[in-house]
């Protein structure tokens, strides 16, 4: 009887163990679909873009590099850094912000469900290649600088409606940057899968020629 009750214990702790851990190796394409829904929320949390805020053109300059690295680790962890300083700047001082607030809310869950799983990615990742973590600072002080930009603006116009809006203009162009960067990363990443399949089928192709004819490999080594 005791047996029994610790091999069930064991087999929901199994279960709770594979429900809590994330998968690490969701495709580019899907995190792309999440990026296009946060901007689907983004368009609902506000009207359209007021006539009295178009004066005002601000270039805060999103260093778009960041998402053109080789590395697609890294490439993820400027992505959770930059969601993550988009989730922390939509979480205060929008009293004159003229938005939806159930719209709003679903725009942050969503974000926060997308950091939650690439933060608890890149851990893993850092803690196996403490070599690139180089580039992951080099990255985190750039996207500092661009959110620092941005929230000097925001003080500037004392959290305006229209400082706002133009911030909302500004955090759909980021995303929209991001979507297009891990489309770009799943067609590198098909097209190296593609290469190395292809190398492949030409070894075990090699392979078998090698099993089939082992005689003309003996007498290529004889005239040798």
């Amino acid at each position: 009887m005791t047996c029994f009750c610790l091999l069930q214990m064991f087999f929901i702790l199994l279960c709770t163990m594979q429900i809590s851990t994330p998968d690490c190796n969701i495709p580019p394409l899907q995190q792309s679909k999440a990026i296009q829904s946060s901007l689907h929320l983004l368009d609902k949390i506000g009207q359209a873009f007021p006539l009295q805020c178009r004066r005002e053109h601000v270039l805060f300059k999103f260093p778009h590099n960041i998402l053109k690295l080789r590395q697609k680790d890294n490439v993820k962890v400027a992505v959770q850094e930059t969601l993550q300083s988009i989730f922390y700047m939509f979480s205060k001082n929008l009293t004159l912000a003229a938005w939806d607030g159930r719209s709003l809310e679903s725009f942050q869950n969503g974000l926060y469900q997308q950091i939650e799983q690439l933060e608890a990615c890149s851990i893993k990742k850092i803690k196996k290649k403490p070599q690139y973590l180089r580039n992951v600072e080099a990255n985190r002080l750039k996207l500092k600088k661009y959110f620092q930009r941005i929230d000097n603006f925001l003080k500037g116009k004392q959290y305006s409606l229209c400082s706002w809006e133009i911030i909302r203009e500004e955090v759909r162009k980021c995303l929209q940057l991001i979507e297009k960067g891990l489309e770009g990363l799943e067609n590198k990443l098909w097209i190296q899968a593609k290469i190395k399949n292809l190398l492949n089928e030409q070894d075990s192709r090699r392979a078998d020629v090698k099993q089939k004819h082992p005689k003309c490999k003996r007498r290529h080594q004889d005239l040798k």
